[in-house]
């Protein structure tokens, strides 16, 4: 079948499955998953494995487009109100979530060093797609959602290091060799670091053309040209996109007096990006893997769960957070995918006896945490208060300006 009319069904699908999903009260993204699974091998098979592998392209700039958003959350003055806070509740949740996971592996199902500390660091990263989409959808705004991405941005950095660490480790163990210095803790800081000043280097460039540019059209086209320059220029050089464009974003956001008018024209742009991007995401899910998953996947993806709940909780409590935030930030950082992926591949090059064991339990939690994550994101913004956030915060400056309006009106009237 011609690809233009498979991609046009393929979105026209996930636009029902969306629709379907808010009649029954769930998140748009779980209804896009849902039906991109029924598109997949397990059911009718109209998105085969070769058409996932040639449409990667859209869930390159599907997540290049999600990292420039959530770059814009990293407003300097906030973080260095609120960084540290961050920090503590990020690194809690990481270490909690690999501890976790470590000791089940480890201790419980007796699996070898090696393989326990390579897919405890897997459970680090949290994929901030959905999370950012369900946010998007309900308008939620708030402590906890002002929290969220912050955390999911800098937890994938943290998962990155970790990962670092564990390949070498992991090597250690295996053959008695003694890792390098640089493969222990150059490699992943170069590959962060790097990232970041690229991000920066295309940022600062794209600042300094968006002060001279005027209109929504030129915005849309400088800040597309520059999500993509990022995407590229990290692959060429072996470097982060995602890292890469959660910097341009960040850039733009300090450096601009209206960075807004770069963000909007990107989300009026990027909503069918998206559509495909979690439609495609649910078509490349084999559900036969469950078959051979066993209960070690199972208790992979409880211990996943638990670890970065219980970690969040006690970062949340050790930077006294808002009580909404610490009941409710572990729920919103379930959800796992592209970095995961990403991280098979690498398993797959360094150590191949694991590649099978770890790809197939890795995929099944994704399965898993892809297609309920959102309804627990949801649920967490629900049940802090934080649904529709955004409009009642528009609402209240609204009213904060017309009463300085009134008041104004009212001095100048008493002083004539």
């Amino acid at each position: 079948m011609n690809i233009i009319l498979k991609i046009s069904i393929i979105l026209a699908v996930g636009f029902l499955g969306g629709k379907l999903a808010g009649l029954f009260k769930l998140p748009n993204v779980s209804g896009y998953l849902i039906v991109g699974v029924l598109l997949g091998p397990t059911f009718f098979n109209f998105v085969t494995p070769e058409n996932a592998k040639s449409l990667e392209v859209i869930s390159e700039l599907a997540l290049a487009f999600i990292a420039f958003s959530i770059g814009s959350e990293f407003i300097l003055k906030d973080m260095i109100k609120y960084g540290k806070k961050i920090f503590i509740i990020t690194l809690a949740e990481v270490i909690g979530a690999i501890a976790v996971v470590f000791a089940v592996m480890y201790f419980i199902f007796n699996r070898d060093f090696a393989f326990s500390i390579v897919i405890a660091s897997m459970s680090a990263a949290t994929a901030p797609a959905a999370t950012l989409l369900v946010i998007r959808q309900y308008r939620a705004n708030g402590p906890l959602t002002r929290t969220i991405l912050p955390v999911v941005a800098l937890d994938d950095i943290l998962g990155i290091i970790a990962f670092g660490l564990a390949i070498p480790l992991a090597k250690m163990s295996r053959i008695g060799l003694r890792p390098s210095f640089y493969t222990l803790v150059l490699t992943p800081l170069i590959e962060i670091i790097g990232s970041l000043l690229l991000g920066f280097a295309i940022g600062f460039i794209l600042a300094i053309v968006l002060k001279r540019v005027k209109g929504h059209n030129d915005f849309q086209v400088a800040s597309l040209v520059a999500i993509g320059l990022g995407v590229g220029a990290a692959k060429l050089t072996g470097l982060s996109p995602l890292l890469t464009n959660i910097m341009i974003g960040t850039t733009i956001v300090n450096l601009l007096p209206r960075p807004d008018k770069a963000f909007n024209c990107i989300n009026d742009f990027v909503c069918s990006f998206y559509v495909l991007f979690f439609t495609l995401a649910g078509a490349t899910l084999d559900l036969s893997i469950m078959k051979a998953i066993g209960l070690i996947g199972i208790a992979y993806v409880i211990a996943r769960g638990l670890g970065k709940y219980i970690g969040s909780f006690i970062g949340c409590l050790s930077a006294k957070a808002e009580k909404p935030v610490t009941k409710y930030l572990g729920l919103a950082l379930l959800p796992q995918g592209g970095i995961s992926i990403g991280l098979c591949v690498v398993v797959t090059q360094q150590l191949p006896e694991y590649a099978t064991a770890i790809t197939t339990i890795i995929m099944f939690s994704i399965l898993i945490y892809e297609t309920f994550g959102p309804i627990f994101s949801k649920f967490a913004i629900q049940k802090a208060g934080e649904v529709n956030g955004l409009d009642n915060r528009q609402a209240l400056e609204e009213e904060d300006g017309f009463d300085n309006f009134v008041c104004t009106c009212v001095h100048e009237g008493s002083g004539s």
